[in-house]
Parts: structure tokens; C-alpha cells; sequence
């Protein structure tokens, strides 16, 4: 509990350890620059361990409530707690991402952002969604109730899900004894979609591959990575083109020669998709196109 206790923080602020971002808010210049002025203050005093003056940050009917559902009432058990956790978190650093304010009143304001507490030995920060309540009070800004919840980063699954049409068990039909094999998931918080190929003639494996496809923040694309059992290897980018996706490949097989393609892939409908491989070539010399192979999803 005390290592989400320090996910409560104040507002845009431009204090030691803090980024802020553009917020969207109603009050008037004059009292968010006083916000702004009470979250530097709350800043300093938790890089000097002050659990009295952080308390006195709240009203003194004020209360937090962690990520567990625990409610701290009052500033005394406020400042009980920070002062535990100082004695065994001494040097730790706070960071604080706003990303809106907006003034109910004026003098009631709440904010929402994502707050991290980072170890005076540099290890990974915790961090964690939150939202307060701040009241003006005798021409102060204080906090008046503050909440907690988990942290989820951003991912990349809003540039991946256009695939999504993809994921599960697929097989062709194994004609003349031939089946290939798709199998496709995401994987962990669907920020890659993991992929595995493989043929058999006759239940006898002819070769298999594996590959990655992630979002590229820098070139905004999306890319795959490949590896077969043969030891090569290569990568592609990904475009979608109507229904279907067009993957462009570079690869270097096991025997050093490069290889290029285009591998085009699509549905014909929810339990149906084909897929096949145009344009190659190997060391400059063209091949022939692949078939398209069809693939029905395994029930």
C-alpha cells in the first residue's frame, strides 16, 4: 500500500522530477499558475522527506484511496504513512504526467494524469493512473480526495488491429498429401502479434518459420520479423491494401544468398484466408510465383 501512496500528486507542475503535458482546463490563469506554484511545493517536500508538510497538502478531512480499495481519512494517518515509507525509501524522486485539469467551480478543480515514484537507486518506477479533487480554501489550493488505479501503458495494438482477423488456428485442405499450417496470437498487452508457418507431405515437416510484426514508432509502419528452420532469416513491411495485407520481404537464407517477395495476405471470410507469395527473387534472378494457398480456421 505505501508504494501506491505516492501516486496521489498535484496538478501541471513544473517542479524537480516532473513532466507535464498540455492540459485542457476552464480557470483563470491566476489560479492555475497557484496550482501549478502548490505542486512545486508538494514536489520539494517529498524529495526532502517532509511527511508533516506533504500532509498538510490535504484538507484536514482529506482522504487517498490506493489501488487495493484502502482509504487513508485525515492528515494524520497521511503523514503516518509517508513517514514509514521515508525511513525505508530515503532519496526517492516523483514524477508527475498531467494530462487534464478542469475547473468544476472556482474553487473546486480535478485532474486526472499518471504519477511514477522512482528508487533513489534508479530502478524502474511505479506508476499509476490517478485523479484528485482540489478544493480552494482560504485562498489555498488543498487536496481534497485523491484515487488511484493501475497503470496501463499505451500500447500498439490501435496500429495493429486491422489484423485482427488473423488470430487463431488455420490449415489448408492437404491436397495430395500437402498441409501448410497458420497459427497466429497476439502477444503480451497486444503490442506484437506473434506468428508460426509450417508444411508437412504426408505428416513429414518440410519447414517452418516464425515471425514477429510490431508497430515501428520511427519510420510509423508496420514491420515483421522472420526466422525459419533452416536457419535464415528477414524482415518486411506491412501495408494494407483493401481487404488484404501486403507484406514486402528482404531475407538472407542459410546459405548467404538474398532473397526478395511480396507475400499477400486476406480474408474471403470469418473462418477462410489465402495467402500468397509474388515477385521473388534470389540473388537478382526472378522465381516464380507461389500458388495461393487457401486456409480454413481449426475449430
Amino acid at each position: 500500500m505505501i508504494r501506491h501512496l505516492l501516486w496521489f500528486l498535484v496538478t501541471p507542475a513544473l517542479g524537480l522530477g516532473v513532466a507535464v503535458e498540455p492540459v485542457a482546463a476552464q480557470g483563470s490563469p491566476k489560479e492555475e499558475a497557484a496550482i501549478a506554484k502548490s505542486a512545486e511545493a508538494f514536489i520539494d517536500a517529498f524529495h526532502k522527506g517532509n511527511a508533516k508538510a506533504l500532509a498538510a497538502f490535504w484538507t484536514s478531512d482529506g482522504d487517498y484511496t490506493d489501488q487495493s480499495g484502502k482509504n487513508l481519512k485525515g492528515r494524520d494517518a497521511i503523514e503516518k504513512t509517508f513517514t514509514g515509507f521515508f525511513s525505508e525509501h530515503k532519496g526517492a524522486k516523483l514524477r508527475i504526467d498531467s494530462h487534464a485539469l478542469r475547473f468544476v467551480t472556482p474553487e473546486v478543480a480535478v485532474e486526472d494524469g499518471v504519477t511514477a515514484v522512482i528508487p533513489a537507486d534508479g530502478g524502474a518506477p511505479s506508476q499509476a493512473r490517478y485523479t484528485i479533487v482540489h478544493v480552494k480554501k482560504d485562498g489555498h489550493w488543498l487536496l481534497s480526495s485523491v484515487r488511484d488505479s493501475p497503470y496501463v501503458p499505451q500500447g500498439n495494438y490501435e496500429h495493429l488491429r486491422g489484423l485482427e482477423w488473423a488470430m487463431g488456428d488455420w490449415a489448408s485442405d492437404g491436397d495430395k498429401g500437402t498441409v501448410e499450417r497458420l497459427s497466429v496470437a497476439w502477444a503480451e498487452n497486444q503490442n506484437f502479434i506473434n506468428a508460426t508457418f509450417m508444411a508437412t507431405v504426408n505428416n513429414v515437416s518440410v519447414g517452418s518459420a516464425k515471425q514477429w510484426i510490431g508497430w515501428d514508432p520511427v519510420d510509423k509502419r508496420v514491420r515483421s520479423w522472420v526466422f525459419d528452420s533452416t536457419g535464415g532469416f528477414g524482415e518486411g513491411t506491412l501495408s494494407q491494401v483493401g481487404k488484404n495485407w501486403v507484406i514486402k520481404t528482404k531475407s538472407v537464407l542459410q546459405d548467404g544468398k538474398k532473397a526478395t517477395g511480396t507475400l499477400i495476405v486476406g480474408p474471403v471470410d470469418a473462418d477462410t484466408i489465402t495467402f500468397q507469395s509474388t515477385d521473388r527473387s534470389v540473388d537478382g534472378v526472378a522465381v516464380p510465383d507461389g500458388k495461393e494457398i487457401k486456409l480454413k480456421r481449426m475449430k
